[in-house]
């Protein structure tokens, strides 16, 4: 078996190899083993990697092979690739285990973590296969007669490929016709080379190496990274959970796990499941999560005393392998030698696994990881138990045989202790691994949990004072709450990450104490997560509360602003307006027909008194601050002192005018006043017609009385007697026989004199009356 892996992994990595090749113009490998024991090769493929020049050896001999490998190790250092126990005297000497390790850890590189590093950033996850198998499991969730539950077995009859390109590509084929095929390997070449013609995924693998009973892990894994390289690669937290909830099957026979399920303990999995809180596009950040927590039971041990291996000499339970045949028909020397050779290579390559697990990290995720990868371990260590039992069985059976010499005999006894002395150290050994293991991470999960409770004590009082300080009391301050706002936000997103490491919290617990012992950490985590939803909210509220107020604090502010600039730009025009001393006619007229203007723009503005109110109470209604009503209404207030001085300027302006009319009885021509009155009237109608237009209707506001001078009245209704006393006058004109002879002469001069007295007088009398 390990002969045929050894194979299939040579024949799929070194056209991995040469697929990398071609696509970095090189000469293609023929031997895996051989051609990369100089280096040379094996810096050719790194320069195409990293994309990096890297010279080599021009020698030779041993020594210059020695140092490109040397040189190439030192790449994968730098670029974080595992290199653990693989030295440049292995692939010199080109060991076969150790040249597949080194390429595997390329591929596992380059091509798994690389092509799912976006993704698996995005979901907050670490272990590449579990995003893979969720992928998979996910795109072929609508295909009945496939359920893809490993890289392994899941693939033997071509179904579960075929489904997954089908799932994103329908239009290459009808998959009625591929269920229909006889075969596996038609199923499987039909996979292979629709990827290969028309997604352009090189044929990595062979058929005849993936129906097998048991496939290789390694080159699935490769291949089906290859295709999510090319294929729609969404992956939900929904099939990553359902993948985390998997059964782990032990490979092990009934009678086995019967005795597993007697002498080993349960542990408990919390599995924190997260939800996404609510998100608003005005905040600046994703938002961030709230949890709770659902359960899930597996077996492993908690205690390395209650072992669930026998110590000493084993006595396993009837097995039908590894020379339980054996022991049913003849036993002989030469069947015991073969078994005991299987069992010592398994026993060897369980030795290795255990070693490559390496130190435990400080780090809870990945210390999960190892817990969960030290489970399954040991699980295939309770697998084989029974086999090493027979294995002594059959040594003790072939003693008493008396059919051995003394020398046989001797020599089977060496081997009985020897296999049982090395499966007694295996067994101390991954069940001491185990206890440090559950002890490292429940310290870890413990610290995780004592370090977010502190975090969200420290952040409730932090919120809490936030809560309790005014908005305000001017937009400066608010601005400032908002970065202070801001701030929370980024650490809530920090502390993100804590949060998601409690997901999936193990707890180990005795068999005797079940779910009582897992009740106070559920309540915990429920505790916890409530308070961590409750900030998560009150940040989201109070930061859309905070958005509202700026914009309307500014809005209204930037209105004042224009307000204040148009009064002082209107008191300084009324200012310069002249009222007294005229030098002739046509500045007394400028300076009327000024003062009608500023009278059509105040008429005007009064709509954006009304804004300033509307703006006003906006505001207030929302931040409800004492400090700020009072300081706005302290704002308004002086605006409404400086509208009535301006109105009254204008008052003042227009009866020193009138006054200055009365004094010198101007004579006008009448092509001047009518000049000047359709100027007037023109601009008037057009600024109130837009104002009118533009302007919404103004809310109520407060009304003010203006208080007229009496003296302006009086001399408003002398200006109006005066009037209809000349209006009078020139009717008994036109119907007098003086105005026949006029007329029939046609003489008119005294009669336009007369009547240009007249307009002066109309024309006057209405630009007061527009002035008032």
């Amino acid at each position: 078996m390990e002969d045929e892996r050894e194979d299939v992994q040579k024949k799929t990595f070194t056209k991995w190899v040469n697929a990398q090749f071609s696509k970095f113009g090189k000469q293609h490998i023929e031997n895996l083993f051989s051609d990369l024991q100089d280096g040379r090769r094996l810096l050719d493929l790194l320069e195409g990697l990293t994309g990096q020049k890297l010279p080599k050896e021009k020698g030779s001999t041993r020594v210059h092979a020695l140092n490109n490998v040397n040189k190439a190790l030192r790449v994968l250092q730098n670029n974080n690739v595992d290199l653990v126990n693989i030295g440049s005297t292995d692939i010199v000497d080109g060991n076969h285990k150790l040249t597949l390790g080194l390429i595997w850890n390329i591929i596992l590189h380059w091509q798994v973590k690389n092509v799912m590093k976006n993704i698996m950033a995005g979901l907050q996850q670490t272990n590449s296969e579990k995003i893979l198998l969720s992928w998979v499991r996910q795109s072929t969730r609508n295909y009945p007669q496939v359920n893809v539950i490993n890289f392994t077995t899941s693939w033997s009859d071509g179904l579960a490929l075929n489904a997954l390109i089908h799932s994103h590509r329908p239009d290459l084929f009808d998959w009625n016709s591929v269920v229909c095929q006889q075969s596996a390997t038609q199923r499987l070449e039909h996979a292979f080379n629709i990827a290969r013609y028309q997604l352009g995924i090189e044929k990595l693998l062979d058929p005849e190496d993936v129906a097998t009973t048991y496939p290789d892990k390694k080159s699935i894994l490769m291949y089906i990274t290859s295709l999510f390289q090319v294929l729609p690669q969404q992956v939900s937290i929904e099939a990553i959970q359902e993948v985390e909830m998997l059964p782990r099957p032990p490979k092990v026979t009934k009678e086995e796990h019967f005795q597993l399920h007697h002498q080993m303990h349960y542990s408990q999995q919390i599995t924190v499941s997260l939800a996404q809180g609510y998100e608003r596009t005005s905040s600046p950040k994703p938002r961030f999560k709230s949890y709770a927590y659902t359960q899930a039971a597996y077996v492993t041990t908690s205690d390395p005393t209650r072992s669930p291996f026998p110590s000493q000499h084993l006595e396993a339970p009837e097995d039908k392998s590894f020379g339980s045949s054996l022991m049913e028909s003849e036993v002989n020397l030469d069947g015991y030698q073969t078994a005991l050779e299987e069992v010592l290579s398994w026993l060897l390559s369980a030795e290795d696994t255990l070693q490559a697990q390496g130190e435990i990290s400080n780090d809870v995720d990945v210390v999960k990881e190892q817990f969960h990868t030290h489970e399954g371990y040991m699980m295939d260590l309770t697998a084989h138990q029974g086999r090493v039992g027979n294995i002594l069985q059959l040594g003790s059976k072939l003693i008493g045989t008396g059919k051995l010499s003394e020398d046989e005999e001797t020599e089977v006894q060496e081997q009985m202790n020897l296999l049982n002395s090395r499966w007694e150290c295996l067994r101390v050994a991954s069940m001491e691994k185990q206890s440090n293991l559950h002890r490292v991470l429940m310290d870890l999960q413990n610290q995780k949990l004592k370090e977010l409770n502190d975090w969200l004590t420290k952040t409730e009082e932090r919120t809490r004072k936030m809560e309790e300080e005014p908005l305000g009391p001017d937009l400066e301050d608010l601005k400032r709450q908002v970065q202070q706002h801001k701030v929370l936000q980024e650490d809530l997103e920090q502390e993100q990450v804590r949060v998601n490491s409690l997901t999936h919290m193990v707890v180990v617990v005795d068999e005797s104490s079940g779910d009582h012992a897992t009740a106070a950490l559920e309540e915990q985590l429920k505790v916890l997560g409530d308070r961590w939803a409750n900030i998560c909210r009150w940040t989201e509220a109070r930061w859309v509360l905070l958005q509202d107020i700026l914009l309307k604090w500014q809005r209204l502010t930037e209105e004042q602003c224009l307000f204040s600039a148009w009064l002082s730009e209107k008191e300084d025009a009324v200012n310069k307006i002249h009222t007294t001393g005229f030098k002739d006619q046509n500045e007394m007229l400028s300076s009327l027909q000024k003062l009608a203007v500023l009278k059509a723009d105040l008429e005007k503005k009064k709509q954006s008194m009304g804004k300033l109110y509307s703006l006003k109470q906006d505001l207030l209604s929302t931040l409800k601050n004492k400090s700020v009503t009072q300081k706005t209404e302290a704002w308004l207030d002086n605006f409404a002192r400086c509208w009535d001085n301006l109105v009254q300027k204008l008052e003042k302006s227009t009866a020193q005018i009138s006054q200055a009319v009365t004094t010198t009885q101007p004579s006008l021509t009448q092509t001047t006043v009518m000049e000047t009155v359709t100027t007037v009237t023109t601009r008037e109608q057009i600024l109130v017609k837009h104002a009118q237009e533009e302007l919404p209707p103004p809310p109520p506001q407060k009304k003010r009385q203006i208080t007229v001078d009496s003296e302006i009245r009086k001399r408003l209704d002398v200006d109006i007697t005066e009037l209809h006393s000349w209006i009078t006058r020139s009717e008994a004109v036109l119907q007098s026989p003086e105005f026949a002879i006029f007329r029939k002469e046609g003489n008119f001069s005294d009669l336009k004199e007369k009547v240009n007295v007249g307009y002066a007088l109309i024309f006057i009398s209405v630009l007061i009356l527009c002035c008032l």
